[in-house]
């Protein structure tokens, strides 16, 4: 499969993207309204209790929600089967589908995600090393670097994850690959720090933005750290 065209990298945007899997479902139309005007993405974890010991939610939800938002919806498939439900989720309102290098089969995987017309990610858990992503990084538009294992929302921040963010930064850099990094587990103003120096640009923050009085002022900390740490590490690259 061939790599996609590749303009110069330039410093990737950063965003929080507010997952849903820590709001309270039984008012997920109104939890989206309240963090819609600080963020552009929302991140939606399937889970398929077989990939993952946990089960959330499937195309209809995020059909529902689609009727309520206008935000790009990044849906981080943790299924043993994303071939099958690929297009469901795309006619549901996915806009980008991130699918695990774990689960094999990924340049099809890639193929059918650009067919559709989705946005293509490809996850990895904690303990993947970063040679299971490396052939794919021209594929792709998005690199998911978990920094929990996958299952369960409110775990605590892996940082033995870091160096394999800057693994995939640095080799997306020197290829010219227009990459976003993102990483999901434990993300807060806090340990939002290491990765953004490591290279990642896309922060998926649960807990740490729902699990907040003020979800709003949540996500405003946690992007002013990243912008802070950016800063500070484009400075001693300069």
């Amino acid at each position: 499969m061939p790599a996609r065209p590749s303009p110069p990298p330039s410093r990737p945007t950063l965003r929080v993207a507010p997952s849903i899997l820590s709001a309270d479902f039984g008012t997920l139309a109104e939890a989206i309204g309240q963090v819609e005007p600080s963020t552009d993405w929302l991140h939606i974890d399937v889970m398929d209790g077989h990939f993952v010991p946990n089960l959330t939610i499937g195309p209809p939800v995020v059909a529902s929600l689609r009727k309520h938002s206008d935000l790009f919806f990044d849906c981080h498939l943790m299924i043993s089967d994303p071939a099958r439900y690929l297009e469901p989720f795309r006619d549901a309102g996915a806009d980008g589908c991130t699918v695990h290098v774990e689960v094999g089969e990924t340049e099809a995987l890639v193929r059918q995600m650009r067919d559709l017309g989705l946005r293509a990610g490809l996850a990895a858990n904690p303990d993947t090393p970063f040679e299971a992503l490396e052939p794919y990084l021209g594929l792709v538009d998005l690199v998911l670097c978990m920094t929990v294992f996958p299952g369960f929302g409110g775990q605590s921040f892996m940082a033995e994850v870091v160096p394999k963010v800057a693994q995939v930064r640095k080799a997306a850099d020197a290829a010219g690959y227009p990459l976003d990094v993102e990483v999901d587990g434990g993300i807060d103003e806090h340990t939002v720090v290491p990765v953004t120096r490591a290279g990642a640009n896309v922060f998926v923050a649960g807990s740490a933005v729902f699990g907040r009085e003020d979800p709003v002022g949540a996500i405003a900390g946690i992007l002013a750290a990243a912008e802070g740490a950016g800063d500070s590490a484009e400075s001693r690259t300069s």
